[in-house]
């Protein structure tokens, strides 16, 4: 048995993002007296933060009202320009602001890097005197006898890759706290374990998901627009049986931050979602924007995309789930970090409120109900039917018509469907031999760029002598299942080149993981079809470091 060093606080918020922040600043306000830490698994706050983004301000102006005044760098560039384009191999047509409901404007929105939200937000933390723990991440949950959440363990350090103590180990610490807040973003780790325990999804759809892959570029100044907002649909994903859309921001200092997301339901098991990224950036209308330019930063993350349809149960003995954890994006939109900081926000209360009234590790139901009477559920209920329509109709009819259902809700409160259904992502991939492979044209080193090349622009690490954080659960299975029935999709759906097929003996193929390039988007935990890997937390701080995403 280890002895470990015990730390008690009323609350203990679980991540650092917008949602853990807002939680923890929202708590200091309405009760300056209560103690409170955040846990954040990055080696700082916003190192594993990525977004597009393009925010609403909307939760930020109920948190902190004078942000644009007291030195937030998002408030550096306002939305000036909105485009929205469908791509064709070679040309654009601009889809006109009259034919998309009014919540579809970005007008008053502003383009940045969340993970710079993020730090300035950490900074208006600690002058609340909130303890924050950067390269702590939370590795395990704590339970009492009864079953409730009464905190969280953080990762030992210094185990080498057997799992043995090194002279350098120290144990992780027990954080106790009356409430738990966890707010790991989409696919956490030890959010899905208490998805599981307390069957919070007994009453919803499952969890689906896109991924986004990300790059920053300075670009020359007459190429740059501050404030510019263009989002792509079409092709390329027209042309691979899947469907995904791009992003191009034109943020401060001469930067554009552009990527693409791939919705992980696609069935095709030859889809490069890297490779679609890097064919998108060819198209003449996004090169013309690049070049010149110089990509300075590359990154990827999964994003919630079930909808208002797919949010669990919010509150369980001990805890809650508020931001990505639960899942709150505005699909059609691009946009969850009002969402995930509203929900942080309602979460703070209830716990304070509960705390005043001397609870404690009880189920706080009045936080699930807050939120869904909150502006969070009436936004999110207007769009609820965008994905699974695209989804099930594909990106041409499935646009129209969901289009015509967010018109209808937003008009009459109804939409054209009932709340639809959704179909887990690894259950959509389908037999390699009902596909051809896919000719994904070679990288210019220009323009587009090989994956291993863009890892190294994460400016991610790992400490190499310690457990692999990805654990499969029968190494047989993807040599024996996803290499002979999918031809090997791990080796593709990873933006980090993580896994390789390799056979360096003669001996026949076997999975190699490369976990030191992991940027930790989650994705080999989404989509591998016989859901064989499970992602952990690695030894703390480890993972991308990004500098501005």
């Amino acid at each position: 048995m280890i002895e470990r060093e015990e730390m008690p606080y009323d609350v203990v918020v679980v991540g650092g993002g917008p949602a853990g922040l807002a939680t923890a600043i929202r708590l200091k306000q309405v009760d300056p007296e209560l103690s409170v830490c955040v846990l954040e698994k990055g080696s700082e706050i916003g190192a594993h933060i990525l977004s597009g983004a393009t925010i609403d301000p909307k939760a930020l102006d109920e948190l902190l009202p004078s942000w644009r005044e007291d030195g937030c760098p998002l408030a550096e560039t306002p939305v000036t320009d909105n485009w929205h384009w469908h791509l064709t191999r070679k040309k654009k047509f601009a889809l006109p602001h009259l034919v998309m409901p009014p919540f579809m404007s970005n007008d008053g929105n502003y383009t940045g890097s969340l993970g710079n939200l993020c730090r300035w937000l950490a900074e208006q933390a600690e002058a609340l005197e909130i303890e924050i723990f950067p390269g702590f991440p939370a590795a395990e949950i704590l339970y009492d006898e009864a079953g409730a959440v009464i905190g969280v363990q953080t990762g030992d350090m210094g185990i080498d890759r057997e799992g043995n103590p090194k002279g350098d180990f120290q144990p992780g610490m027990n954080l106790l706290g009356k409430y738990t807040v966890f707010c790991e973003g989409a696919r956490g780790h030890l959010t899905k374990r208490l998805k599981a325990r307390y069957d919070l999804e007994a009453e919803c759809q499952p969890q689906i998901y896109g991924l986004g892959i990300k790059e920053l570029w300075d670009v020359p100044a007459d190429k740059h627009v501050p404030g510019r907002v263009i989002h792509t649909q079409g092709w390329p994903m027209s042309e691979t049986d899947s469907w995904g859309g791009g992003f191009l921001y034109h943020q401060a200092n001469n930067q554009v931050a552009l990527g693409f997301v791939t919705a992980l339901d696609y069935k095709n098991p030859y889809v490069y979602p890297f490779e679609e990224f890097q064919r998108w950036k060819q198209h003449p209308e996004i090169r013309a924007i690049l070049e010149g330019g110089k990509r300075v930063a590359y990154g990827a993350r999964v994003i919630n995309e079930g909808g208002w349809q797919s949010v669990p149960m919010l509150a369980f003995p001990g805890g809650v789930l508020a931001g990505c954890s639960a899942g709150f994006v505005n699909v059609p939109r691009i946009k969850g970090t009002h969402t995930a900081m509203k929900s942080g926000m309602l979460a703070a209360e209830a716990i304070a409120s509960a705390i005043k009234a001397g609870r404690e590790q009880d189920t706080l139901g009045e936080y699930d109900t807050a939120v869904r009477e909150s502006w969070m559920a009436k936004e999110l209920k207007l769009v609820q039917n965008a994905e699974p329509m695209v989804a099930k109709w594909g990106g041409e009819i499935g646009t129209v018509l969901a289009g015509a259902d967010m018109w209808l809700r937003t008009l009459f409160g109804f939409g054209l469907a009932k709340p639809m259904k959704h179909h887990t992502d690894a259950s959509t991939l389908q037999r390699a031999d009902l596909y051809q492979p896919i000719a994904y044209p070679k990288p210019d080193g220009v323009i587009s760029f090989d994956r291993l090349t863009s890892v190294s622009y994460s400016f991610t690490n790992h400490e190499e002598d310690q457990p692999v954080h990805l654990k499969l659960k029968d190494a047989a299975v993807p040599t024996a299942i996803n290499l002979p029935l999918y031809a090997g999709p791990e080796a593709r759906y990873c933006p980090a080149g993580v896994y390789e097929f390799v056979d360096p003996d003669g001996s026949g193929m076997k999975l190699q993981i490369n976990a030191q390039n992991c940027v930790h988007c989650k994705t080999c935990d989404i989509k591998d079809p016989t859901q064989n890997i499970e992602w952990v937390t690695p030894e703390g701080g480890g993972g991308p470091n990004y500098p501005n995403m």
